[in-house]
């Protein structure tokens, strides 16, 4: 007889600020960020953070991989800090600034997420939309802006997309974690379709979103080689396979 086991949802902490509930939960090996009403919005593998659990979070980190060498990066949303500090222990960084609406997010992560404070980086609190002009450029920017009901305005905002891919330093890319509609395009397809020139790659998941991989020029391509070189060197240090996702690299939807 087979008997199903509940694995127990335990609440780590829960705190209450002016855009609504921030709550970490344990269940099992994992560790939960929510929002709201038990919206998620990360999965930690609280005894290895670098594990990362979803293929959105690993074809955000394959995406870096298109810049050869990348040394500043600016993340718009903080989530758990699972991406930022993957990308801090994978990539050779040297600075990067984080924009984070929510003031106790760093801490809680800190805290309860296995994030690890970083000489190399500096956490601004504030709305991106807002501290976006004052934000240093970079090589990498990485947009990931959610809360309980969903994408931030930003990811459908055309000035503010705009002013994202003029941060850009030459040879930088822009990694959008966008929704995916019902037939698997891009929420915003058309939009993305104007703002970028239809210059941009799409590396749909099963999450249902879809990572947008945005160039700073249009001499830009992915570098296929590159990508598969660095995902056999990233397997070998952190031990779980990207490079499975590089097949799903297609042109911006139609």
């Amino acid at each position: 007889m087979l008997v199903e086991q509940s694995v127990i949802r335990q609440v780590i902490a829960e705190e209450r600020d002016e855009f609504g509930v921030i709550r970490v939960v344990e269940s099992g090996k994992y560790r939960y960020l929510e929002f709201g009403e038990g919206a998620e919005q990360s999965c930690v593998l609280y005894d290895n953070p670098l594990w990362l659990k979803y293929d959105y979070t690993r074809a955000m980190v394959l995406a870096s991989y298109c810049h050869p060498y990348p040394e500043t990066a600016l993340f718009l949303g903080l989530g758990a800090g699972t991406l930022t500090q993957i990308c801090l222990a994978a990539l050779p960084l040297q600075d990067v600034e984080i924009l984070e609406l929510r003031e106790p997010l760093p801490r809680l992560a800190m805290e309860h997420l296995g994030m690890r404070d970083d000489q190399r980086m500096t956490i601004r609190i504030g709305d991106a939309l807002e501290l976006i002009d004052t934000a240093e450029t970079a090589d990498l920017i990485y947009l990931d802006m959610y809360t309980d009901l969903g994408p931030s305005v930003g990811h459908l905002a055309w000035s503010f997309l705009s002013k994202c891919q003029d941060k850009l330093n030459l040879g930088g890319w822009l990694i959008i974690n966008q929704w995916a509609t019902l037939d698997g395009k891009p929420l915003g397809a058309a939009l993305l379709r104007g703002m970028f020139y239809r210059h941009y790659w799409e590396i749909p998941v099963k999450e249902g979103n879809v990572i947008l991989l945005v160039p700073s020029s249009f001499s830009q391509s992915p570098p296929f080689a590159l990508l598969r070189e660095q995902a056999r060197m990233f397997e070998a240090e952190f031990g779980y396979d990207i490079s499975y996702l590089i097949d799903q690299i297609r042109s911006a939807s139609v």
